[in-house]
Parts: C-alpha cells; sequence; structure tokens
C-alpha cells in the first residue's frame, strides 16, 4: 500500500460514498478554507489501484513551521486494524517529509449516541478497542472535553426526518410548538435567500462566531457550484404584526367591555364575573402596548426586521446547519424556532434522513453554562452523538519539538 496524492476529482468521487462522511472533508470545504489562508491537500490510500482510505489535510504555517489539521479525521474505517495501523504509517512518513511538525484529527468515532433527555440510546461496543488501538499508534488524546474546546465540536445533535410531517411536528416539544405557532400568528416569515443576503448573517454572528462576512460568501460560492448550499433569513412582517395586534385588542377590549356590562348587570354572586374580567383586562393591557410597539415597528421598518439567519449545507442524505444566528432583540417572536421547524419540514419533503444542528455541549453536565443552547436544539427531538475528542499525531519529531519549545503549540491548534 501508498500514499497518494488525490486530484480534486478523485477525493470528490470517495467522499461523495464513503460513509460516515462530513461537509468538512469536502473539495468545496478545502477551497474555502484555502481563502482563509491554509493550504490544502488530498490524500489517498492505494491497495494497488483501489482507493481504501483518504482525507483532506489542511495546513497552517506559523513562526516558520507547518501544522496540519484533518477536520472530522481522516476517511476510513477505524474498526479496521490492518488498514488503520498501515494508514498511520504511512502518512506519518508522508507528512514528515513536508516538515508538518504533526497533524490533529477529531475522527467521526462515535463513543455514545443519546436522546433529547439524556438517555444512552447507543453504545459503541467497539469504542476502546478503537480508541485504545488509536493511542498505541502514537495519536495523544486531548481529552473529553464538555464544551467547544475541540476543533470541531465532540457533541454533535441531529434530527431524524424519516418521518411524516405530522410525527416530525408532533416530536417536538410542546412549549417549542408553541413559539412556532406565535411566530406565524405575529407575522414571522422564512424566506430562501442568496449570496447577496449573506450580510443579514454576517451582522447576527460577528460578535459570536470567528469568522467573518468573506468565509460565508466563499462557502456559499464553492459549495454552490454543485447546489450544496441554501442560505435563509426569517423577517418579522410590521404590517402583519401590527394587523394581528390591533386584531387581537380589540377581541379583548370588547369581551372586557361585554364583562363589564354583564357585571353591572348581574344580581347575586358576582365573583366569577369579575375573576374572568381581571383575566381578560390583562390581555387588554398586554395588547395596548404591544400595539404601541407595532406601531413603531411598522413606522421605523416599514419593509419588515431581519430575525434570524441559516446558512444549511447538503451532503449525502443529510443536510447540515452550518451557520446560524438571530437577532437577540427579537428573541421573543420565536422566529429561530419557526425557521429551524421550516428547515425540517423542507428537508424531510425532499427525501433527506439526517439533519445535523450542529454542536452542542455535554447534555449530562450539571451547571452546563450552554443550558440554553442544548434546550434550543434537544427541544425538536433531536439525539446527540458523543465522538471521540481530538487526536494528534507527531509526524516529524525533531520539529515538533523545537516548535513547541520555541512557542508554544496552544495558538496553532486553536485556529
Amino acid at each position: 500500500m501508498h500514499i497518494k496524492l488525490l486530484t480534486n476529482a478523485e477525493f470528490l468521487q470517495f467522499t461523495k460514498v464513503f460513509k460516515p462522511s462530513s461537509i468538512y472533508q469536502t473539495p468545496y470545504y478545502a477551497f474555502t478554507m484555502n481563502e482563509e489562508n491554509y493550504t490544502s491537500m488530498f490524500v489517498g490510500l492505494m491497495d494497488g489501484n483501489v482507493l481504501k482510505a483518504a482525507s483532506l489535510i489542511l495546513v497552517y504555517k506559523v513562526n516558520g513551521f507547518k501544522y496540519a489539521l484533518a477536520p472530522r479525521g481522516f476517511l476510513i474505517d477505524y474498526n479496521d486494524e490492518n488498514l488503520v495501523t498501515t494508514f498511520t504509517k504511512l502518512i506519518k512518513k508522508y507528512l514528515g517529509k513536508k516538515d508538518i511538525v504533526a497533524i490533529k484529527i477529531n475522527p467521526m468515532i462515535i463513543k455514545k449516541v443519546y436522546n433529547s433527555k439524556g438517555y444512552v440510546i447507543t453504545d459503541n461496543q467497539l469504542y476502546e478497542t478503537t480508541f485504545n488501538r488509536l493511542k498505541k499508534l502514537g495519536y495523544f488524546h486531548l481529552g473529553y472535553n464538555n464544551y467547544f474546546e475541540a476543533l470541531k465540536p465532540r457533541f454533535e445533535a441531529y434530527i431524524n426526518l424519516d418521518m411524516n410531517y405530522i410525527k416530525l411536528f408532533g416530536n417536538i416539544d410542546k412549549s417549542c410548538r408553541n413559539k412556532i405557532r406565535k411566530a406565524v400568528r405575529d407575522g414571522i416569515k422564512v424566506y430562501h435567500g442568496d449570496i447577496n443576503d449573506l450580510k443579514y448573517l454576517y451582522e447576527q454572528t460577528q460578535t459570536t462566531y470567528p469568522r467573518g462576512l468573506q468565509y460565508f460568501i466563499d462557502l456559499y460560492k464553492f459549495f454552490g457550484k454543485d447546489n450544496l448550499i441554501d442560505f435563509y433569513y426569517s423577517k418579522l412582517d410590521t404590517t402583519d404584526y401590527l394587523q394581528y395586534t390591533q386584531s387581537k385588542y380589540n377581541e379583548y377590549s370588547k369581551k372586557s367591555s361585554e364583562l363589564n356590562h354583564k357585571l353591572i348587570s348581574q344580581k347575586g354572586n358576582s365573583e366569577k364575573i369579575i375573576n374572568e374580567k381581571l383575566k381578560i383586562d390583562q390581555n387588554v393591557v398586554k395588547y395596548r402596548n404591544q400595539l404601541v410597539e407595532a406601531t413603531e415597528y411598522l413606522k421605523t421598518y416599514p419593509e419588515g426586521i431581519i430575525t434570524s439567519t441559516a446558512l444549511v449545507i447538503k451532503w449525502q442524505d443529510a443536510v447540515y446547519l452550518a451557520i446560524d444566528g438571530y437577532d437577540k432583540n427579537y428573541k421573543k417572536f420565536g422566529a429561530k424556532q419557526l425557521m429551524i421547524w421550516k428547515l425540517m419540514g423542507r428537508y424531510a419533503k425532499l427525501g433527506f434522513k439526517k439533519f445535523y444542528l450542529g454542536g452542542v455541549t455535554n447534555i449530562n453536565k450539571k451547571n452546563n453554562k450552554y443550558k440554553g443552547l442544548n434546550e434550543f436544539k434537544l427541544n425538536f427531538h433531536a439525539n446527540v452523538i458523543e465522538y471521540a475528542g481530538d487526536f494528534e499525531l507527531i509526524t516529524n519529531s525533531p520539529l515538533y519539538f523545537v516548535y513547541k519549545n520555541s512557542f508554544g503549540i496552544t495558538g496553532m491548534l486553536k485556529k
């Protein structure tokens, strides 16, 4: 067996059919990262003329030293001992000759899968064997992190889409379903945008996401060449919101007047009417205040208000929520909940089997500072995959230790 430098076409053909696959192990992602000052190569393990394993390898240079990354790990059967052993020895030698100090991988080796309640539904019986094999081969495990310290999230949420539309909605948490219905009533609408609308995503993520607008544009451009990416945004229709608020205010005002008249003409015990009127009057006040807000919204934003955004990548039989955002000033409208539901319904009808919602944190960790993020995704009846985490393989020992002792490797690993 030997390592071969693959062409774009050869790597694309392999990654299209290999499972488990990842959007981060594609030529499209490589081209995107080239624009972020990474160089890239596609390598394959050849057994004669048969391609047995492959990987995108990104290389970042800092202070004169080169470090490699294989996002989501190599495309290889990690349960095949001979294959992994051979590939490791050859790739270590191959990269070492290119003066690359080490390579970091975060393979799609599943440790466990949890349901939305945190109970284990799949426990990989081969995990310990696979994990220990990698360690014996020289891969240094960087730990079981609980949050987002890894190259890619160690915990990932996904929704099974392979069911009918009614069941898909029924599986969603009741409070989340209520927010979705409310968003529709308030006038939130979801639109299919294009590359010119990516500025909305940047505006909503610039303080929380490490990359900028150009990165979003590059993702859209490269994945878009083969129609593998979609962009969506939601908007509050301020005219609809005002009309709905006006109608609710009129409705409760009328009920309040009727109860007031009934109370005046009531003989005997009027406690029941009083209690009912108190509840109705609370809604009168609520919608009166909302009417002031809705009127101001329409005056200031006659074209509507952008409330949430989502960039979605389609790969094999799954879709991936690559990046999403929302305007915290309008969180109460539930636009993000409606957005996810609309995407679930759309892609389920198109025949996709899974919808990956992106990273979460350890859902069984107490006092989790990301509890809100976890609950948002789990409310859609999502399962959570726990992966093995990050590993580092030193590929050029002399250069690695010179770099580590001179500069420290931490900054490079966080790139």
